[in-house]
């Protein structure tokens, strides 16, 4: 790409990346050369002899020797407090070969007491993610409902914490967080989600870093546990049910409506925690009910995992501008308990990414870490795949193509933060939020994608991370 913009002569660059493959994701797909980086913005994004210009004395120079520039990872859908004080250990790592539960493998149980603790937990996520290119992330559930839990990862002091850290310098990544005023993956009194609307006070913005877009609702639980409402009935002939309080499903049902009629009205983003198709159905009709109510094109509400997804449902999301936050790699790493529990049929339609995209709906990929591992190269491989370490092919149609699912790690989250002005993509005025890699993953076969090292990352024209 030549002449993406003429360079700035008026001062040097601070840092400039040369000699490899700039991939821009921008809305024309254009790949470059090399980038230039001053203040923390792009400056600009062309070829190699374009850049000698905007070298001065102090600028940084970084070879590529033929790696790859993308745009920082925007992991939408991760726990950070929850993460930094699990690691090393995931929640999958319990799965034994055959995809269940070994007892044996259980992780530690957190118990962050202190606010010393928390941020020591949120500093230590955000070493871990600059070590893989991750420059943002979306912190899906913290507030009220948990201040009670045992963990101390999911409460509303922890909201408090990612401000102080922002404030005072100290994320490596930019921060979204989400209010909630139940109990992480447990029930939600319809009650106490009004009463934290009207009187939950979030910490204030720290422009750039840390920001609470809106509310969380676990709406559902999951399928391996039953839990998620379903139209075909699991083998024991249960269909889950909502975790909404209410003495009978439409009453349920009811009260979730009004929670989402409530933060719509509000001006939250919602993300609903939704994994039955029974569920999705239902989340979908309030969204577009709440929006036909009190229309607001920037509301970018979405579904959290969608697991079952019914194809009318994804035509209704698609109509109404809802997006979908999924994790491919839970579906195959948990493919042959879902098997036991929902059968091959159904099972072969689980995280419909393909189908979701095809409707035009805007398809986030995320890890749920520390369900999964927060390295997004994995995350990348599964849903481009859709195979387990055993070889076996989860759902092979809705693979989706490399490009498609780095964009659903870059620029799709970019948008679901209302930031697809500043970043997401590499441009000229935009962030200087960069993931830098040995080697280009245009180049490679996707399944080598896990191999390639991560180099240099890059937030707001800092160097946060480089590989020894």
């Amino acid at each position: 790409m030549r002449d993406h913009e003429s360079p700035n002569t008026t001062r040097p660059a601070d840092l400039v990346l040369t000699g490899g493959r700039v991939h821009t994701f921008d809305a024309r797909d254009r790949t470059a050369s090399a980038i230039a980086v001053t203040e923390g913005r792009i400056t600009h994004v062309g070829e190699d002899a374009d850049t000698t210009p905007l070298i001065g004395p102090d600028t940084r120079v970084i070879p590529l020797h033929g790696g790859a520039v993308l745009p920082g990872i925007n992991d939408s859908h991760l726990h950070g407090v929850w993460l930094g004080a699990m690691w090393p250990h995931l929640l999958m790592d319990r799965l034994s070969g055959d995809g269940h539960p070994d007892p044996a493998d259980a992780p530690p149980e957190p118990a962050l007491r202190t606010t010393a603790d928390r941020q020591a937990a949120i500093l230590r996520t955000h070493e871990l993610l600059a070590s893989l290119g991750v420059t943002s992330y979306t912190e899906p559930g913290l507030g009220p409902g948990e201040d009670d839990g045992a963990s101390g990862c999911f409460g509303s002091a922890a909201l408090r914490d990612y401000a102080a850290l922002a404030a005072q310098g100290r994320l490596t990544a930019r921060v979204t967080a989400l209010l909630l005023f139940g109990e992480l993956d447990g029930p939600s009194s319809a009650d106490a989600f009004a009463a934290g609307l009207r009187g939950f006070a979030a910490p204030a913005e720290v422009a750039g870093w840390f920001r609470v877009a809106g509310v969380k609702i676990f709406a559902d639980g999951i399928p391996p546990m039953r839990s998620a409402w379903v139209c075909e009935p699991y083998p024991d002939g249960s269909h889950g049910s909502l975790l909404i309080d209410g003495d009978t499903a439409e009453r349920r049902r009811e009260r979730l409506a009004g929670m989402i009629r409530a933060a719509h009205a509000a001006g939250h983003q919602i993300g609903v925690h939704s994994t039955g198709d029974r569920t999705s159905a239902a989340v979908v009709a309030a969204l577009r009910a709440a929006l036909d109510e009190h229309p607001r094109p920037d509301a970018r509400h979405y579904l959290i995992h969608g697991d079952l997804l019914h194809p009318d449902t994804l035509a209704e999301m698609a109509a109404a501008g809802i997006g979908l936050n999924t994790q491919p790699g839970i579906t195959v790493a948990t493919r042959h308990l879902l098997h036991d529990t929902l059968g091959p049929q159904t099972l072969a339609r689980m995280c419909p990414t393909r189908e979701a995209l095809d409707a035009g709906i805007e398809v986030c990929l995320s890890s749920d870490a520390p369900v999964l591992t927060p390295d997004w190269r994995r995350g990348v491989v599964a849903a481009v795949t859709r195979t387990g370490v055993d070889g076996t092919v989860c759902g092979p149609e809705q693979r989706l193509a490399l490009r498609e699912a780095l964009r659903a790690y870059t620029g799709t989250p970019a948008r679901q933060d209302g930031a697809e002005s500043w970043k997401g993509s590499l441009a000229p005025g935009m962030a200087a939020d960069l993931c830098v890699l040995a080697t280009d993953p245009f180049a490679t076969e996707p399944t080598a994608l896990p191999e390639i090292p991560i180099t240099h990352t890059v937030v707001a024209g800092r160097v946060v991370y480089e590989k020894s």
